[in-house]
């Protein structure tokens, strides 16, 4: 089980040959969880295969009324097959994904698997998502403004590491600087940033 954001999940298992999902946005509860980006986290499972992807799935999938962001609808079953196989899906390929830059090695996989899907009586056709480009943007904006706001309450006075102070200021300086890897404090100062600009 993982914590997915960005492509935590998701990433990862691609890099090491596994099955990662980050379910839809309410589908697992986040009970639990320490937040980062509470409008973009999501748990989901790593598994060696796509059948164990769904037995977890139909384990962890459901309304939890602990969890404010749980969706109160019946989860499928995610382990039954379809009937008919893949004959009348249609798959929208969007043309920006290829665009430059992409691995030779990962646009001949993808395309592989489209024709395989294809001759299996899938549709495949080219779509368009124009605002591709400013996704990252976003979420650097977006992600780093609530993790500033999430990560506000670790500060080692009610939550999370304390480091060793003689004072009350030098204790939350180091309990900040000590208690956060230098990504996540980049972020966090990313976010406060963002957060703060209506001040100036």
């Amino acid at each position: 089980m993982g914590s997915d954001t960005g492509g935590s999940i998701r990433q990862p298992a691609a890099f090491c040959g596994v099955v990662g999902l980050k379910p839809t946005y309410g589908r697992v509860s986040r009970y639990g969880l320490i937040a980062f980006a509470s409008s973009l986290d999501q748990i989901g499972p790593f598994t060696k295969d796509i059948w164990d992807c769904a037995l977890v799935m139909n384990a962890i999938a459901g309304y939890d009324s602990r969890d404010t962001t749980s969706v109160p609808l019946a989860s499928p079953d995610y382990t039954a097959q379809p009937s008919g196989g893949v004959k009348g899906l249609r798959i929208g390929v969007p043309k920006e994904y290829f665009a430059a830059g992409i691995d030779r090695d990962v646009r001949n996989a993808v395309q592989k698997a489209l024709n395989v899907l294809v001759a299996l009586g899938a549709e495949a056709d080219e779509i368009s998502l124009p605002h591709t480009d400013y996704g990252i943007p976003v979420y650097y904006l977006i992600a780093p403004a609530e993790a500033s706001s999430n990560l506000a309450r670790y500060d080692g006075v009610q939550y999370g590491y304390r480091a060793e102070a003689d004072s009350l200021l030098e204790m939350y300086k180091k309990t900040r600087s000590q208690g956060f890897g230098s990504e996540v404090k980049r972020r966090i100062m990313l976010g406060t940033y963002a957060l703060s600009s209506g001040y100036y």
